[in-house]
């Protein structure tokens, strides 16, 4: 039974929720998103220190990537997998996802070689226990007024979707692409592996409305965000934060419930003050 204190404490609670723009309702619905960062972004690229980092930061998982063509993508090595692991049950840092961003300097849609990185990245996922795959275009691997480029890539999907369907494994592709451009390649493959690694900045960068596009792509066909401002702290640049929130409450948004923060930190400014600010913003604002 509730006394009077009980009563005016939970009354006041209630009160101070009302005001929310979003809704009690909006508030709970979109409560455990899980908050991680890249780790090239935290000055560990595809290097097992970046969880010990994370933990000091206080972030929930880091997003890993597989490394280079001069250390032939290292974390398909099944002992540095094993390293990742241990450290993440010490430090309690998740592996959240992983990446292939030598794909912009060795480009997917022409270099041979790639199609067995795609095809290893869905078994390291697999063994690593993460649900998406980050495949960057951009650089050498932009896909923008490529019509060549783009049917390739669309047949080495075709290939690759079935393995990573069978493993439960995500491929998230992350360009300059517009919503229109990224459903054509996901409607010719014809696979739920396939979606969008959805970046906010990316898309404003490329010339559209970052919100208008996310509507567009909807739910279903994003698998992950990037939160960033490139170069300046989260909340500081000219990314409607409000307004990606409101996009995501209203789409129902959730993915595989990871946001990650990428490139949000001004030059020469300390990495893990930082990333703290960064961290306590998104909190703020989911």
């Amino acid at each position: 039974m509730w006394n009077r204190r009980t009563f005016i404490r939970n009354t006041s609670i209630v009160t101070a929720l009302s005001g929310y723009a979003g809704s009690i309702e909006t508030l709970v619905k979109n409560h455990g998103f899980k908050i991680g960062a890249c780790d090239w972004s935290l000055g560990k690229n595809s290097d097992p220190e970046a969880l010990n980092l994370a933990k000091e930061i206080g972030l929930d998982g880091v997003m890993v990537n597989m490394g280079n063509a001069a250390n032939n993508l290292h974390l398909r090595n099944k002992e540095l997998q094993q390293q990742y692991l241990d450290l993440s049950k010490k430090t309690g840092v998740k592996i959240s996802s992983i990446a292939i961003g030598e794909l912009n300097n060795v480009p997917y849609k022409s270099a041979p070689e790639t199609e067995q990185w795609v095809w290893d990245s869905v078994d390291t996922a697999k063994n690593l226990g993460v649900p998406v795959v980050l495949l960057a275009f951009f650089s050498k691997n932009d896909l923008r007024n490529d019509k060549a480029g783009t049917e390739e890539v669309i047949r080495r999907f075709k290939k690759v979707a079935p393995h990573a369907e069978k493993n439960k494994i995500i491929l998230g592709i992350e360009s300059y692409l517009s919503a229109d451009e990224h459903k054509f390649i996901i409607d010719k493959v014809g696979s739920p592996a396939i979606k969008v690694y959805y970046d906010f900045r990316n898309t404003q960068d490329a010339g559209y409305d970052p919100l208008v596009e996310f509507k567009k792509l909807g739910r279903e066909m994003i698998c992950e965000l990037h939160m960033k401002e490139n170069g300046i702290l989260l909340g500081e640049g000219t990314v409607n934060w409000k307004g990606v929130r409101e996009v995501i409450d209203e789409t129902n948004f959730k993915g595989d419930n990871w946001m990650q923060i990428e490139w949000a930190k001004p030059d020469k400014a300390e990495i893990v003050e930082s990333y703290k600010h960064n961290h306590k913003f998104l909190q703020s604002l989911f």
